[in-house]
């Protein structure tokens, strides 16, 4: 990342260049899954959950998927013919995508260099009607369709990976 990274009002003002509809709900910053499952009520549509990973060869890679999947790293790695993934440093996610930890979301994707990242996104939440996401801080939640985030992401440079998570997880439970 080359610039400051968006703030809210750019981020929502770059849907709006992009005639993209979307909601959003303010809430207390929420940093896990289970604190957004606590608070967000009936909120309707699919949640996700995020995660910044870093190969070891220096590869970044922003990944969502379902708020429930269980995915083992390793299958993943596999998946994505990535060498030994782990968790980046809150110092390196804030460098490539302008976020902290408990701010992770594929909206990020729109601060990051064309090829500094890899964005990889769950075929199912790309199958969802609504998709929850934070908008780029943890205080709130934008909700807008599947087919427009994918828009968003390709328009911003990062189309996503799909990748079959239920596939993944199936053969982590088997394995």
């Amino acid at each position: 990342m080359n610039r400051p990274p968006l703030t809210e009002a750019e981020l929502l003002a770059k849907l709006e260049q992009l005639e993209i509809p979307f909601t959003v709900h303010r809430h207390p910053p929420l940093f896990t899954v289970e604190e957004s499952q606590a608070l967000r009520g009936e909120l309707p549509g699919t949640h996700v959950k995020n995660m910044f990973m870093k190969d070891k060869k220096g590869g970044l890679w922003l990944i969502t998927c379902l708020e429930d999947r269980r995915i083992r790293i390793r299958d993943l790695e596999k998946a994505l013919a990535a060498p030994k993934m782990s968790f980046a440093k809150p110092d390196v996610m804030m460098a490539a995508i302008g976020v902290s930890p408990g701010a992770v979301t594929p909206l990020a994707a729109a601060n990051a260099a064309v090829g500094e990242i890899s964005l990889v996104v769950d075929a199912s939440v790309m199958a969802a009607g609504t998709v929850n996401c934070h908008p780029l801080h943890n205080e709130a939640t934008i909700a807008l369709t599947s087919a427009d985030l994918a828009r968003f992401l390709t328009e911003v440079g990062h189309p996503p990976i799909l990748v079959d998570f239920g596939a993944l997880e199936q053969e982590g439970a088997s394995g």
